[in-house]
């Protein structure tokens, strides 16, 4: 499945937002390996985009940590900080129950189509592969941020998730549970629709403390 950011198309996307949302899934999921070299021309060809608007979309990514550069050397993916998973939790331990907790109380606000979308999606046999597992968990969440109606708790959220995220890519292929970590989000998303709050932020939370705990297992 493709990530969703929002209900808006490309269309409506400047060039370089594009590109920045495209470089940013493919480094949260390792597609773009960590420590390895981004090649502006070769970029700017696959993504059909200029080098001005790149190069914008990789000072973005500087500033998310996902990339990083040096002088006369280039721009590089940032390695994956395994040590940061302690205090990445935290920080989400407090605030993805809160962004479930508003987006409940709203009944989903503007993005209830899009968790309903995602609702009877997660519903529907499938065999999903390891990075389509992945991919379901990021798009949810952001879906679920959206849905909380504030825009600072969103970026914050985001920002965290992505980081999170690159960790679990890297213990992911020793996480036998994997699947069922994923199921829970059919509950987590009927309670937000249904205005649940609390019962939405407390699978929030033993999400994410699940989450912890699984890859605290094999790293």
């Amino acid at each position: 499945m493709l990530l969703q950011h929002d209900d808006t198309t490309e269309g409506g996307r400047s060039l370089a937002d594009q590109a920045f949302l495209r470089l940013q899934d493919r480094l949260i999921l390792l597609d773009i390996p960590p420590g390895s070299p981004l090649n502006e021309a070769r970029l700017s060809e696959e993504m059909g985009v200029g080098r001005t608007p790149l190069r914008e979309a990789l000072k973005r990514l500087e500033s998310e940590h996902l990339v990083v550069t040096y002088p006369r050397r280039g721009t590089f993916a940032t390695t994956v900080d395994i040590t940061a998973l302690s205090e990445i939790s935290q920080v989400r331990e407090v605030l993805e129950p809160l962004a479930a907790r508003l987006a409940a109380e709203r009944h989903g606000g503007a993005a209830r189509e899009r968790l309903l979308r995602l609702r009877d999606q997660l519903e529907q046999p499938a065999a999903e592969e390891r990075e389509d597992t992945l991919r379901w968990d990021v798009a949810i969440h952001r879906a679920v941020y959206a849905a909380a109606g504030n825009a600072h708790l969103e970026t914050t959220l985001t920002r965290y998730g992505n980081l999170a995220t690159r960790i679990w890519c890297v213990a992911a292929d020793r996480i036998p549970q994997l699947q069922e970590h994923i199921a829970v989000h059919t509950a987590l998303l009927t309670a937000v629709l249904e205005g649940r709050d609390e019962e939405a932020a407390t699978i929030m939370l033993e999400h994410i403390r699940d989450f912890e705990e699984q890859v605290r297992k094999v790293l």
